[in-house]
């Protein structure tokens, strides 16, 4: 079984995820990120720029609603907008989210009456809507954006699937907002579906995800809430309080937008991966190679933490990091580090074509000595679906009996496993440093020689 299986992997498509203009949703669980409006409104891209006004527009019809007399359907509208599960970001560990309920509706759509400015002209930007009700956050505002924008993430998908040769079905999309007529429809189109529950899948562009709304209520709080007007002590000044208070005085939401409006440059989107810089490298290897061996005062544990964070930068971009996997083998708890094997290198592709090595499997060993056990574990590991390569990453070389262990495995069952030292992290840093060679060329070094001991 795949460790936190990609839907690109499942598709056979291995794109680093750096290649790809759109963020790969996980299959199990979402992405850790979200849409924010903001950036689509400070896009330099027409389309965006464009989407961005279709967005608005269709939070603001709610207001023509009220208007209208039509309070009950605003409210289903709202409620219908406030999850959007195809696209799988935020924090659900199953893709399965949950809409908001009937009051808080009620809430956010009494602004409409409430603030005189969203009567008369209605919003600017509706993630302003976190800093006046409780209960709305950055997930429920992505949510929100993703369902007004379903029609075009529709098409999205269906660009980006068809360029990529990956598999889609005839499908029923629940909840899509047709413009023209601003209700919920659904829609029956073509897209690619989840494997097990056969739903739909949308993908959604890098361009447009952070990890927190440029416009949030954690900037204003901290910046530009006049604190001392609304509590005299900390102990009053709750969360429910600013949000009344806002709500009185909305000129201050207004000059907050304005100010966050004039600084747009410094709104960037969120890389789903960032390396650690160079100089950081160079104190992670400094802090491994002062560490004793063994389990001494936690020894092991800060090996481990600090090659699982420098690991996943010195591959990056050619591995993708998946994550730090625990597992027990006969009591003893083990930390693997997996990694995507995006296949763009020829020493990736080689390791996939001999050992069908979907996924690279890294074992951390702080061990004074390694002995059988140690190299037992790991391969017990490997199989069919992860793939027979495995990476045993400790302090130094293996001695002679634990050398000719590895190599009976690879005689007997063609499973490969390279050891990686202090010596060879200490050179991946090097060359990361000085950008001449790519780290993966040193892990491609060490299989060569391991290769060559072999009969």
């Amino acid at each position: 079984m795949l460790i936190r299986p990609r839907f690109t992997e499942y598709h056979s498509v291995y794109v680093p995820q750096n290649e790809l203009d759109f963020a790969i949703p996980f299959l199990n669980e979402d992405i850790p990120l979200y849409v924010d409006p903001f950036l689509l409104w400070k896009s330099p891209s027409l389309q965006d720029k464009a989407l961005h006004g279709v967005l608005i527009s269709s939070f603001n019809n709610l207001g023509v609603l009220l208007k209208a007399g039509k309070y009950k359907k605003a409210i289903d509208q709202l409620i219908t907008a406030s999850e959007c599960d195809e696209v799988g970001l935020g924090n659900s560990s199953n893709r399965i989210g949950k809409r908001i309920g009937k009051k808080l509706a009620e809430k956010i759509l009494l602004l409409f009456d409430q603030i005189s400015f969203y009567h008369e002209h209605g919003f600017r930007h509706f993630e302003e809507i976190q800093l006046l009700v409780q209960g709305i956050s950055k997930d429920r505002i992505s949510d929100i954006a993703c369902s007004f924008l379903k029609s075009f993430l529709i098409d999205y998908t269906y660009q980006e699937c068809t360029e990529l040769g990956i598999t889609m079905h005839d499908v029923m999309v629940e909840n899509v907002f047709h413009h023209g007529k601003n209700e919920f429809e659904s829609l029956k189109t073509t897209l690619p579906i989840h494997p097990d529950h056969g739903t739909p899948i949308l993908l959604v562009p890098k361009r447009w995800l952070r990890h927190v709304p440029w416009i949030n209520y954690e900037t204003y709080f901290k910046d530009y809430c006049p604190q001392d007007d609304i509590a005299h002590t900390a102990e009053e000044l709750t969360h429910a309080k600013v949000l009344t208070y806002n709500r009185d005085n909305y000129d201050l939401i207004d000059g907050f937008i304005k100010e966050r409006e004039l600084t747009f440059e410094d709104c960037k989107n969120d890389p789903l991966f960032t390396q650690i810089p160079v100089v950081s490298a160079r104190r992670k290897l400094t802090m491994i190679k002062k560490l004793p061996q063994g389990k001494d005062e936690g020894a092991d544990k800060k090996y481990e933490d600090n090659i699982a964070e420098l690991f996943a930068s010195l591959f990056y971009p050619q591995l993708d990091f998946a994550q730090v996997q625990a597992r027990t083998d006969s009591g003893v708890s083990i930390r693997d580090l997996i990694f995507y094997n995006n296949r763009t290198h020829e020493f990736l592709r080689e390791i996939m074509d001999d050992y069908g090595a979907r996924q690279i499997t890294m074992e951390m060993k702080n061990a004074q000595k390694i002995n059988r056990t140690h190299i037992d574990q790991l391969n017990r590991y490997l199989h069919d679906e992860l793939g027979e390569f495995g990476v045993l990453i400790t302090r130094t070389e293996l001695h002679n009996a634990e050398r000719k262990r590895v190599i009976d495995l690879w005689s007997g069952q063609r499973k490969a496993i390279v050891t990686i030292t202090d010596v060879d992290v200490e050179q991946m840093v090097e060359v990361f440093e000085s950008k001449q060679r790519a780290p993966l060329d040193i892990l491609k070094k060490k299989y060569v020689e391991f290769r060559r001991s072999c009969p």
